[in-house]
């Protein structure tokens, strides 16, 4: 079914669901009040939400560093 692109989502229990390697903590992050600003300018722009675009550019900061 899948080859033939059916949609298998009714089929599958994702509750439990987990990605292998990705385990999550919670941080709490104080931001000065026009920098959030810009942040969430941003992120509406680009359409995602204000946790995404964070972990997002940190992830590319963080990549750059590295290489």
């Amino acid at each position: 079914m899948h080859d033939n692109g059916v949609d298998l989502s009714s089929l599958m229990d994702q509750t439990k669901a987990t990605r292998p390697g990705r385990a999550v903590q919670r941080v709490n992050v104080d931001f000065p009040v026009d920098l959030l600003r810009d942040i969430d300018q941003e992120a509406r722009r680009l359409g995602v939400t204000r946790q995404a675009f964070i972990k997002v550019r940190l992830a590319d900061a963080l990549a750059k560093t590295a290489s």
